[in-house]
């Protein structure tokens, strides 16, 4: 470019500036405005250094035309520069962001998982059943026919008037299915949601988890129930654990036993927690009974099985100190971010 063209270079720099200026969103799109049009290199810098070759009638004319594009440039910038301080205004870009808040794990969740990975590591596998059951997997096919007086042990949630679907009671009816579905051996767990009518307070809830175990083969024996129980019961509580099978009473087992653990808290010394007796009950367990098996197509003269179930909410509530159930319900973020 010479001098000749340089009037038809400023009013060709004043229009793309102008238009540029106005599409530079961000402070590094405004300094690459500046560098381009303000710079050492820049386009007013080149026209800046033909005020030298040009001719001396022609020099302060161009000059003042170079010094008013100057003026004109520095006060786009300026303007811009101003408008999008205006736009931030009230916020500092130099603080770093708030770090996202991510989700974390239900105790009860965490709970379920620490315990279904002491069975697996014994070789159970994991199984799951609906929450809506027949009347004959929750109750019939465990021993507990219409006239049953083992039903008024369960307050039961009916979902239709001829009382044949109804909200599971325990999770023993996966046993039910997964007996109908494999051929012994096996041994599985269940996990799941459990339904009752029982008022909420510190200790019962009607809505609970419970995880349930089944193995069935040849030769199973009371021997092999305790075996199981003792060492999933140490694996949860501690190795110091202590571990008491009372007689009880099942429909679906026989012989039946109820399982208890020293006081996680006294250490069997006695406390109000374990009613100064040293132990606390934590789940039931059995031999499957034989009517179970004949429910589901199985010889009992040719296989034998053991079964059991434990409360998730109340084994979380010994391991970690929680004296109120209703804390599990509440989703309060002071509660939960304690198992983080």
């Amino acid at each position: 470019m010479d001098w000749k063209s340089a009037f038809e270079e400023i009013e060709k720099i004043k229009q793309e500036a102008q238009v540029e200026i106005n599409q530079a969103g961000d402070l590094s799109q405004q300094e690459t405005w500046r560098v381009k049009y303000l710079g050492r290199k820049g386009r007013l810098a080149v026209l800046t250094s033909l005020l030298a070759n040009s001719p001396a009638e022609i020099r302060p004319k161009l000059g003042q035309a170079v010094n008013e594009l100057k003026n004109y440039l520095q006060a786009l910038l300026k303007k811009v520069s101003k408008e999008k301080k205006v736009s931030r205004k009230g916020k500092n870009l130099s603080l770093p962001g708030k770090p996202a808040i991510s989700g974390l794990l239900h105790p009860l969740t965490l709970t379920t998982r620490r315990m279904v990975e002491i069975f697996v590591r014994m070789g159970f596998g994991v199984y799951t059943g609906p929450d809506i059951e027949t009347d004959f997997n929750n109750f019939e096919a465990l021993n507990m026919p219409v006239d049953h007086p083992a039903r008024d042990m369960w307050d039961t949630f009916y979902l239709n008037q001829e009382g044949t679907l109804l909200l599971r009671t325990h999770t023993s009816p996966v046993q039910i299915r997964v007996m109908k579905e494999l051929t012994p051996p096996f041994r599985v767990v269940a996990v799941g949601r459990c339904f009752r009518r029982d008022l909420l307070d510190a200790s019962h809830s009607p809505v609970f988890h419970q995880l349930e175990g089944l193995m069935v083969g040849k030769r199973i024996s009371f021997a092999h129930l305790k075996g199981i129980l003792i060492y999933f019961c140490q694996e949860l509580f501690g190795k110091q654990t202590r571990v008491n099978f009372t007689p009880s009473y099942f429909p679906f087992t026989e012989p039946s036993a109820e399982v208890s653990i020293s006081c996680v808290i006294c250490r069997g010394q006695g406390c109000p927690t374990c009613s100064r007796t040293g132990w606390l009950e934590i789940l039931g367990c059995g031999m499957v009974h034989p009517q179970v098996f004949r429910k589901v197509g199985y010889n009992p003269d040719e296989f034998s099985g053991l079964a059991f179930g434990i409360g998730i909410e109340r084994t979380a509530m010994l391991l970690h100190g929680i004296t109120d159930i209703r804390f599990f319900l509440q989703n309060d973020l002071r509660f939960l971010r304690l198992f983080t």
